[in-house]
């Protein structure tokens, strides 16, 4: 697809084709292995953050990459999207949404030991706000947190943590005040994941197969006070400061794995033959694919649209995050369109596993329901544009 030069650089295009030679090389020799054993090597990490793809909007102090924007986090994740592995994306870029609050609100300390070890690939970040009982409702969270000196003391669960296994720090949403109600009183900590007191357990899932997600309890975890990140009782604001741009890479990876699914799917079409002729010879074959099209050419205006008011301060604030809403939205109903036509176009090879469109076909729902569920984006929307 013809870049638009008026929101991409020779910088974009040169980091594209970059994270374009590392997905052909060292993730698409092996992705379908990795999915059926449900992991991949723990290296992986180490040769993302060499071609740049972990330190994307992080500080360049502590390993970040200066000056780049939105427009690379859709470029790398149309990239990525083409190993047809929502998990391994997920769970290599993990970092992505837990790191973000180390970034912007930890001490210089702790951003010296602990962010230049993730942005390097050396340590793995998982983000842990979802409760059994809270799921999209942030401000029901019931993990506690007691101050007791030097000390917070942690104790409740989380859930559907990516990459809850294997991460070495977790950044946690708890309540430390708890008279508080709704999103008063809660604070974000960041948890070193091997400390006592937490239980990890495995959870087995539809899709994202090559993505560890965990169940995890805390049993009066210790955790120092130096780890706060944020003003103490104000880390609702540190939680809605994340969800913008995991949101908008939600959208982006969503519209990567839609283009996956039409080029899958007009790949067969143009080799198939069916009563003498090949599929896309068929007008009802060239409809259904002029319908993945048009709604993927919909999808990437928007896009590309937010990604431009994001890069702009003037632009900021509640029609913007209203956008990303309806982005998200329009992103994954885009991706559940194409990932069910592309299923129906390959007929029974579609039902195969080892397809691409089957792997995301499984993985649609994930898509919809992190980071927010649909019905949330709509009402949250509404709320931004004054309804």
């Amino acid at each position: 697809m013809q870049l638009n030069p008026i929101y991409y650089t020779d910088q974009h295009i040169a980091f594209a084709d970059s994270v374009r030679k590392f997905v052909q090389k060292e993730l698409m020799p092996h992705i379908n292995e990795w999915d059926e054993a449900e992991t991949f090597p723990r290296e992986l990490y180490k040769k993302a953050a060499d071609i740049g793809l972990l330190g994307l909007g992080f500080d360049e102090n502590y390993g970040g990459i200066s000056g780049t924007d939105a427009f690379y986090v859709l470029l790398s994740s149309i990239e990525l999207a083409k190993t047809a592995s929502g998990g391994l994306c997920a769970s290599l870029l993990s970092h992505s949404i837990g790191a973000p609050p180390i970034n912007h609100f930890a001490s210089t300390e702790i951003k010296e030991s602990v962010l230049t070890q993730i942005l390097s690939g050396e340590k793995i970040s998982a983000l842990a706000i979802t409760e059994p009982g809270g799921g999209s409702d942030v401000a029901a969270l019931q993990t506690k947190a007691i101050r007791e000196g030097d000390d917070y003391i942690i104790t409740g669960e989380k859930t559907f943590i990516t990459s809850g296994m294997r991460a070495d720090y977790y950044t946690v949403a708890v309540r430390t005040d708890p008279d508080a109600k709704g999103a008063n009183g809660i604070s974000m900590l960041l948890i070193d994941a091997h400390s006592a007191g937490i239980t990890k357990t495995k959870l087995d899932k539809m899709g994202w197969w090559a993505s560890d997600t965990a169940h995890l309890h805390f049993d009066q975890v210790r955790v120092p006070a130096k780890n706060l990140l944020g003003a103490e009782n104000m880390g609702f604001l540190v939680i809605m400061n994340n969800f913008n741009m995991e949101r908008f890479f939600l959208a982006s990876s969503s519209y990567g794995f839609a283009l996956t699914c039409y080029e899958e799917a007009l790949e067969w079409a143009q080799q198939r033959k069916t009563f003498g002729k090949r599929l896309v010879d068929h007008q009802v074959m060239r409809h259904k694919l002029v319908d993945m099209a048009t709604r993927l050419t919909t999808t990437r205006a928007l896009l590309e649209d937010t990604a431009y008011r994001l890069g702009q301060p003037e632009l900021q604030g509640n029609d913007l995050v209203a956008q990303i809403c309806m982005l998200k939205n329009v992103a994954t109903q885009t991706m559940q369109f194409c990932a069910d036509a592309a299923v129906q176009t390959l007929g029974g090879m579609g039902f195969m596993r080892g397809t691409k469109s089957e792997r995301i076909y499984r993985e649609v729902k994930v898509n919809m329901i992190g980071g927010g569920a649909e019905e949330i984006m709509k009402d949250l929307a509404s709320r931004q544009l004054g309804y």
